[in-house]
């Protein structure tokens, strides 16, 4: 194999969720330092990075597709690399499948990126690294934000739930928490460079400290810690109920920063479907600690995932899933047909379900939501709410998100982007609501 040229540009494209976000901005700030510039056209890119998600089938399949093309393309002047949850899910059979590949990097190492580089520049051969144990020694503080005004900080790696429909055990391992002074000082130097609002993630953030009992830090200590940091808006996903405690429950109501919304996966509502999910927790016990938060909380928002059409479930089954789904009136609902991973326990089960009666369910799953947020909005017409200003959309209004997770737009000066306002509710389209800006003394300096 011969040596490669060395490049000079990168190009990176993401799929799937905040987490792989993170890891790219890592990644994408590793190979600033490296001297390479940043384009966003995979035309320009010396190097392409795909850094992929295999917790959908459908996520997967786009992304094969989508390197199936650059092997039957002019690219093989280019260096192509896979990275995130389907490197580890899939790992050298990727060669095989795509052998116009250069690199795999699994979620465990992409601090090892610029090594792997190095291999495949200078020897030009294939070059894979996939470590099931992650090791903390990422670089998080070279991470290229997209946003100056809110972040993603990590806290917390893999998952010890082995939900038996889930790959994220077996892609990103077991859980590891990230010292909580590195944490914390990571959101102090975020708070120095001006940004408002973190966001804490982990396959299960409630998780936080429990592989670390010496510390003495779980995750609504740390909670406590990052709110003397200065910074105006905390939040966090994403958890699993069983590991939702009272201490958590409180540091919502309690702490300044820590915005009033906590994301409460329920999945199913079937006791039968929720243990055969290896769920761990009963209907019962989850309603329970959604009352507990209610009394703790007053006007929490809460939001949930929900998969219809896990094999077996009966139609009376679904039923049960769309009587508790009304029963908690969710702010936020991300909704799923099941779909089967190889690799997990669930491929033992037969998908007996069929595509149309997935579909049905999901659509009635969706509209129900549409109706109970459409009610959630009128509601809050007339009520004046705390905005963090993100930008602006497509008619230049104002756009941001409220402490519960709403979006809502308005008019304002371009010198409010990236500061608190408050916004006077009159409307809502669709998801967002529409308001008025509400005249203050700090408003006015900034106008």
């Amino acid at each position: 194999m011969k040596e490669r040229k060395d490049p000079k540009t990168f190009f990176v494209r993401t799929y799937g969720c905040q987490m792989n976000e993170l890891d790219s901005e890592i990644m994408i700030g590793e190979l600033v330092r490296r001297g390479l510039s940043r384009v966003y056209t995979e035309e320009e890119g010396d190097i392409l990075i795909y850094n992929t998600c295999s917790i959908r089938d459908l996520a997967e399949r786009k992304v094969m597709g989508k390197l199936g093309i650059l092997g039957r393309s002019k690219t093989r002047d280019k260096i192509i690399g896979v990275t995130g949850c389907m490197a580890m899910a899939k790992k050298e059979s990727l060669f095989k499948k795509l052998p116009h590949l250069d690199f795999i990097l699994g979620t465990n190492n992409i601090s090892n990126l610029g090594a792997v580089l190095d291999e495949v520049i200078h020897t030009g051969k294939q070059t894979a690294i996939t470590d099931k144990k992650f090791e903390e020694d990422l670089d998080y503080l070279s991470a290229k934000r997209e946003s100056n005004i809110s972040a993603h900080v990590s806290i917390i790696r893999g998952c010890d739930k082995y939900c038996t429909y889930c790959v994220v055990p077996y892609t990103r391992g077991r859980e590891v928490s990230r010292p909580y002074q590195a944490i914390v000082d990571e959101v102090k130097g975020l708070v120095d460079q001006g940004y408002k609002e973190v966001t804490l993630l982990g396959q299960n953030v409630n998780s936080y400290g429990k592989d670390q009992k010496e510390w003495g830090v779980l995750f609504h200590d740390l909670l406590e810690k990052i709110d003397t940091t200065g910074i105006e808006r905390v939040r966090f996903l994403t958890s699993h109920p069983v590991d939702i405690t009272k201490n958590l429950m409180e540091a919502v109501r309690d702490l300044r920063s820590l915005c009033e919304f906590v994301h409460f996966p329920m999945q199913a509502g079937s006791n039968r479907i929720l243990r055969k999910m290896h769920r761990i927790y009963t209907l019962e016990e989850y309603f329970e600690k959604v009352a507990m938060l209610k009394e703790i909380v007053p006007g929490v928002a809460l939001g949930t995932d929900m998969i219809v059409g896990f094999p077996t479930e009966s139609d009376e089954e679904f039923e049960q899933t769309y009587s508790n789904m009304e029963k908690v009136n969710y702010s936020t609902a991300f909704l799923y047909t099941y779909s089967p991973r190889k690799g997990t326990p669930a491929m033992r089960f037969k998908d007996d379900i069929s595509e149309e009666v997935k579909k049905q369910r999901l659509n009635r799953l969706a509209d129900l939501h549409k109706r109970q947020a459409a009610e959630q909005m009128t509601g809050l017409i007339g009520n004046k709410l705390e905005v963090l200003f993100e930008g602006r959309n497509s008619r230049g209004q104002l756009k941001g998100r409220t402490r519960c997770w709403r979006k809502v737009i308005c008019d304002g000066p371009e010198s409010l982007i990236g500061e608190l306002g408050e916004v006077e509710i009159v409307s809502f389209h669709h998801e967002t609501m529409i308001g008025n800006l509400v005249p203050s003394e700090a408003i006015l300096a900034l106008s």
